[in-house]
């Protein structure tokens, strides 16, 4: 049979937040030691709108540390590379991963295709089209 409650208590029940300190030891937050957080900086205006003829878009300007969404939609045949640039796009680079293309479309997708750590980098689309209507948006 379990013991009743009763009130007032003859004790209190201790809870604490703790975090898993450098050490692997556990820390209990208090003035001297508080929950370690970082901060996120809002993220920028999307890049959106649709495009009918071939030309580059941008920039976009991802906030650093957070992936950056592409979506591709609409009937459209062609193609679509990312393009990252550090110099206000002066030289815009395709993306590539140990060397091979990265960010390239030939159909429709919606997918993180970025993360970036410079505050200066900027990011453009670069749109061939052979026919159709392409709506394109990055964002994060």
């Amino acid at each position: 049979m379990p013991t009743p409650i009763q009130n007032p208590a003859t004790y209190i029940p201790v809870q604490a937040l703790a975090f898993a300190q450098a050490d692997g030891n556990s820390g209990l937050v208090s003035a001297d030691l508080p929950l370690p957080v970082s901060t996120t900086r809002p993220a920028g205006q999307p890049l959106s709108g649709s495009a009918t003829v071939t030309g580059q878009v941008g920039p976009f300007s991802p906030v650093s540390g957070r992936p950056v969404m592409l979506s591709l939609s609409g009937s459209w045949t062609g193609s679509v590379r990312v393009l990252r640039s550090v110099d206000a796009g002066v030289t815009r680079l395709p993306l590539t991963i140990s060397g091979e293309a990265w960010g390239e479309f030939t159909t429709n997708a919606c997918e993180a295709v970025w993360e970036d750590y410079e505050d200066n980098a900027r990011l453009y689309l670069d749109i061939t089209l052979a026919s159709g209507t392409l709506t394109y948006r990055v964002a994060q």
